[in-house]
């Protein structure tokens, strides 16, 4: 890939689809947070709890096979294309193989539920939640395998075309569901996860289906030649996946596990936390999605040895996040009270919320900025540095540090700041993050 002035454009056209799944997979877990916050405040509560679990088991599950994304960009780059349908098949060799501890993990979530104090109806609903929403995980780790294979070919918009049909099933699916409607018992938040189940399911029927059928795949004849696991190619994946699976689980609970340790301050809280939660992710997929497109021009580049490509991929890609994140965290700061109202009617919970949305608003370059550098690390197959970034800033100044800022303060300077404090240290932590991987970043991409 050379350098060209094009090169933004060619960023959006591969993020933009990438972009639409997101927000509709978002817009899937939006509808839970409202579908049960109009159910029942202690629902709401349960399914921040339990959804918390299931996407930070998810998110270093997914993270691993992402491993997927950059050997297959590799492959575009160098034209090694008789590689590309074994780097699959080994991906979802790889995806079944984490469904079995993953299932485990969510079925027997004792030692998760052990960091929070909720009250005994809390916990019992998350359970079901998290017992109820394992019987797709199979189904999610499969069909994200494809998701990152699909990703570094440069097919985004089938991505699209799959979210944006699970969504307008689950959404009336868990309407039904939570409230007993269509003749259905109420199952109040569990719910959201027997509809989260199905889709799950569902999503990838219809990625195997586009795969079969689509000419877009031929050439790399994906099924013809079906392999059995191969324990060097499942090792190389895992030597890339594992640091990035990692990463992701730590950046993840970093906020997910905020749900368990306010728990204590009450359903009220708990509940303004995830709404917020819910915001701040919806913002970043925006930055998500220049990253996972910038990944993949980096990883092609890099592949044809191509390194003034790689660099100005990696910078442009970094420029586009940050300027565009930081002005959709605006326009959602000036639309704030719309936004809470559609959430909540309870205005202890719009309150609380709107007091902590200023702490989005104020990290979104910087979350931006350490995004795209680290998805553009990962172009170039470097992914345990970025792990121990990830590591010390999301876990060490932004949970740790938000933590003591909560419930200790600092000293007599400043008294305990409740959940404000973790959204404090949030901001600190994205700071920290963007310095380090923009100069980690830099280093890298003047070297190769």
């Amino acid at each position: 890939m050379k350098s060209s002035p094009s090169l933004p454009r060619r960023i959006l056209e591969l993020a933009w689809p990438v972009l639409v799944a997101q927000l509709s997979s978002m817009t899937q877990m939006v509808s839970d947070t409202v579908l049960s916050g109009h159910y029942g405040t202690t629902d709401l509560a349960a399914v921040a709890v339990g959804s918390g679990i299931y996407i930070s088991i998810v998110m270093l599950l997914v993270g691993i096979l992402q491993a997927v994304s950059p050997t297959v960009a590799h492959h575009v780059g160098a034209a090694r294309h008789q590689d590309i349908a074994p780097t699959l098949q080994q991906g979802f060799w790889l995806a079944l193989l984490l469904s079995a501890p993953g299932v485990l993990l969510l079925t027997r979530p004792d030692w998760l539920m052990q960091l929070s104090e909720m009250s005994p109806e809390i916990e019992s609903r998350a359970r079901d939640y998290l017992g109820t929403i394992a019987w797709g995980l199979p189904a999610v780790l499969l069909y994200r395998t494809f998701y990152a294979f699909t990703n570094a070919l440069g097919h985004s918009r089938v991505l699209m075309v799959i979210s944006l049909a699970t969504t307008t099933v689950h959404i009336p699916l868990s309407w039904a569901l939570v409230n007993g409607h269509l003749g259905m018992a109420p199952l109040g938040g569990t719910g959201c996860a027997v509809s989260s189940a199905v889709v799950g399911w569902l999503a990838l029927v219809s990625a195997l289906f586009h795969m079969a059928r689509s000419p877009a795949y031929a050439r790399y004849r994906l099924f013809a030649r079906w392999q059995a696991p191969h324990p060097r190619a499942l090792g190389e994946l895992l030597r890339l996946g594992l640091p990035m699976g990692f990463s992701s689980f730590v950046e993840i609970t970093a906020f997910t596990l905020i749900a368990l340790l306010v728990a204590k301050l009450g359903a009220s809280v708990v509940a303004g936390h995830r709404i917020v939660g819910n915001l701040g992710a919806l913002i970043y997929m925006l930055p998500l999605a220049l990253a996972i497109a910038t990944l993949v021009l980096v990883g092609q580049a890099v592949g044809a040895r191509d390194g003034r490509g790689a660099r100005h991929a990696a910078k442009v890609g970094v420029i586009l996040g940050a300027g565009l994140s930081t002005a959709v965290a605006t326009i959602i700061w000036l639309a704030r009270e719309p936004i809470f109202a559609a959430y909540t009617s309870d205005p202890q919970v719009q309150q609380l919320g709107m007091s902590l949305l200023l702490y989005i608003w104020l990290y979104q370059l910087f979350d931006a900025i350490q995004t795209v550098a680290a998805h553009a690390l990962r172009g170039y197959k470097i992914t345990f540095g970025p792990m121990l970034v990830h590591t010390l800033c999301f876990w060490g100044v932004g949970l740790a540090g938000g933590y003591g800022l909560a419930f200790y303060g600092i000293g007599g300077l400043l008294p305990p700041q409740g959940v404000a404090g973790f959204w404090q240290a949030t901001v600190l932590s994205n700071v920290a993050a963007a310095a380090l991987f923009g100069a980690y970043l830099y280093r890298v991409a003047r070297r190769l």
